[in-house]
């Protein structure tokens, strides 16, 4: 078996939640798992988050895989529905939806459902992706509770700059203009506003990145807050290579030995989900010491500095990210985030579950 695999490890996630729940402990913790659970495979993070009030989704399909494989908990379909035939199925499932715009009132008033469908009504607070207005939204939420297909009402948002300086004052206060009057629960926080912003925690709260041991705010690292890594990508080198002063190394010959220089090829390239932009000097660990990449990452390959890492050998354990080299420095060597890093792992990648 080829050696890269990705192991989850339940204990961070169940950890991380309860950091969710130092930070807002009177917010009840709506657990994003869409896009397979960040990544590290949707059931894999449902059995580590069972304690969590409900599980946030993108499709339908998520959610009544969560429902067959026996989770009781509120469940959410983020986008909400995308037909009309898909509100039979989530009134089926008791799955909640989140409504953001009037066709989609529309389908609910014009719907037979088989029990009413909880909804959480979106507000557009600056984001501009989805939600009504702030002024168009007291209107939104009258049709919905006048619905006979509509049962519990919940008021959301989410922030566009939760985790940055400019922070979330302006859109707060254009949620609570919007919102004046109207006598329903709360979903606001996301994983910055969780740690940054406790007057937004309200009665429902939505942590994604920072379940899964990532920082939300890129200046600030995940173990500041107290998270662990989930998911642990592993490999070993399959090959060493001496190169003297002067011989360059892999496509392009980007990298060019200006002294002797031990090179290890390592079993992970960009068709496992690792970025190709990755630039050479990228964090990675062999044999539990820091090391860095060189030259360019193949479809299959990337290659690491051994030179002063003398136990190293074929076989040696690689670390890509996890405990020692966190997601988020690999990210921010190659301009991204880890939310990026952690989706992208690919299916070739062995998957281990593990409780500790």
């Amino acid at each position: 078996m080829r050696p890269i695999t990705a192991t989850i490890h339940l204990a961070a996630l169940q950890h991380n939640l309860r950091r969710v729940r130092d930070y807002a402990p009177h917010a009840r913790t709506m657990a994003v798992v869409k896009a397979n659970g960040y990544g590290h495979g949707l059931l894999n993070v449902a059995r580590g988050l069972v304690e969590a009030d409900g599980f946030a989704v993108l499709r339908l399909q998520e959610a009544l895989e969560l429902r067959a494989a026996g989770y009781r908990q509120t469940l959410l379909l983020l986008e909400g529905v995308f037909e009309s035939t898909e509100l039979n199925a989530a009134a089926d499932a008791g799955v909640s939806i989140v409504v953001h715009a009037d066709h989609q009132i529309a389908m609910l008033e014009q719907a037979s459902l088989s029990a009413p469908l909880s909804v959480f009504v979106k507000m557009n607070t600056g984001m501009n992706r989805l939600g009504f207005m702030p002024q168009a939204f007291a209107n939104a939420v009258a049709r919905l509770a006048a619905c006979q297909q509509v049962g519990s009402i919940t008021l959301m948002t989410h922030f566009a700059t939760a985790d940055e300086v400019l922070g979330i004052a302006t859109a707060l206060q254009r949620f609570e203009t919007g919102a004046q009057g109207l006598d329903y629960p709360k979903s606001l926080a996301n994983s910055a506003a969780i740690l940054r912003h406790p007057e937004s925690h309200a009665d429902w709260v939505r942590p994604g990145i920072m379940l899964y041991g990532a920082t939300p705010v890129q200046s600030v690292a995940a173990a500041n807050y107290g998270l662990q890594a989930v998911m642990h990508l592993q490999s070993e080198l399959i090959a060493v290579q001496t190169l003297p002063p002067g011989e360059s190394l892999g496509y392009g010959a980007t990298f060019v030995a200006e002294r002797e220089t031990r090179v290890g090829v390592v079993a992970c390239g960009y068709a496992d989900g690792y970025p190709r932009h990755a630039p050479g000097g990228t964090p990675i660990a062999v044999a539990g010491q820091v090391s860095k990449t060189l030259g360019r990452v193949s479809m299959d390959m990337l290659f690491v500095d051994i030179t002063d890492i003398q136990a190293a050998d074929i076989g040696s354990p690689v670390e890509l990210w996890g405990a020692v080299i966190p997601v988020d420095a690999v990210a921010e060597a190659c301009g991204t985030v880890g939310y990026e890093l952690l989706c992208a792992v690919t299916s070739r990648v062995n998957f281990k579950v593990v409780h500790g």
